[in-house]
């Protein structure tokens, strides 16, 4: 009867818990303001790289150079419409740049969870055992910060070849530095509480303390972490896009986009520039809102931590 009472007593505190949570989370967005139309904005374009393909009305790639150029709004083939125009072979803008929300938001979140697991990894060793390992790990870190992060994916990609697996890779590889900074950081801090030296004692391994007690403590800073360099990923695909390094040219981008819209900006062609533009500046701007508004939400809990 003690059990069964005790686990019905925990399990209303717990969900009690997670409703306060939320609800300041809420109240603090609301606060805000900024925040909401972020998140809307953000929803938007994850139902777009989700549902790009059901939502297009026409086949991104297909070409009609008798309509080529058109205006927004224009008529299409088999009585559709160009809501944002054509390009100069005739494809669908509109239709292109829904596929193109797919490419940056895999790019974007692929490149953070590769960037995210290395870093993360890095900077728990290099934080909970220091010496020799933590010196080589920083300065590694060092060598890649001390050259412009953008050469040296245009020099990676050179090599490497253009295709989405290694923009990935690249631009993952590029953000490990950053996570494995503020992670040695907070490991530093945390390797000597009380709960890390009561977890010793009991005879818990390294591993199940580096994993199991240190890591749940730092994923708040990680998230908001996370949040801005998502943002900055998506731009970095964008100009590798526009400079012809980023995925095959078949494969609808908002920075190829960009790219094939620079010889039509003086004909007046304003809409091949204008909508993926707008597309690249109100995402990234929107991941930069949330990133901004998760350090303040979060930043009462990371006092009280520390």
């Amino acid at each position: 009867m003690t059990e069964q009472t005790d686990a019905f007593v925990l399990q209303p505190q717990t969900g009690s818990r997670f409703r306060r949570e939320f609800g300041r989370g809420a109240r603090s967005m609301v606060a805000a303001k900024w925040p909401i139309l972020a998140l809307m904005i953000l929803l938007v374009v994850l139902v777009v790289a989700i549902f790009g393909p059901v939502i297009a009305p026409m086949d991104p790639n297909r070409q009609n150079i008798i309509l080529r150029l058109a205006a927004p709004m224009a008529d299409g083939p088999n009585g559709q419409i160009f809501l944002m125009g054509s390009d100069a072979l005739g494809r669908d803008a509109f239709s292109r740049l829904l596929y193109g929300a797919r490419v940056s938001l895999l790019v974007g979140v692929s490149a953070i969870l590769v960037g995210g697991t290395l870093g993360v990894s890095a900077g728990l060793v290099s934080g909970y055992f220091g010496g020799w390992i933590d010196d080589v790990l920083m300065r590694l870190g060092d060598i890649q910060l001390a050259f412009p992060f953008i050469l040296l994916a245009i020099m990676f990609l050179v090599v490497l070849g253009p295709g989405l697996f290694n923009l990935i890779v690249v631009l993952g590889i590029g953000q490990w530095v950053t996570y494995a900074r503020i992670v040695r950081a907070q490991t530093l801090s945390l390797r000597e509480k009380e709960f890390v030296e009561a977890a010793r004692a009991m005879g818990d391994s390294t591993a199940s303390i580096i994993f199991r007690t240190i890591l749940p403590n730092i994923i708040a800073p990680l998230t908001v972490i996370a949040s801005f360099n998502v943002a900055s990923v998506i731009l970095a695909e964008a100009a590798l896009s526009f400079l012809g390094l980023g995925v095959p040219a078949e494969v609808p981008t908002w920075g190829s986009m960009l790219a094939q819209s620079r010889d039509q900006l003086i004909a007046n062609k304003w809409w091949l520039a204008i909508f993926p533009g707008l597309a690249i500046v109100f995402t990234v701007l929107s991941f930069n809102i949330m990133g901004d508004w998760l350090r303040d939400f979060l930043d009462p809990r990371l006092k009280e931590r520390s």
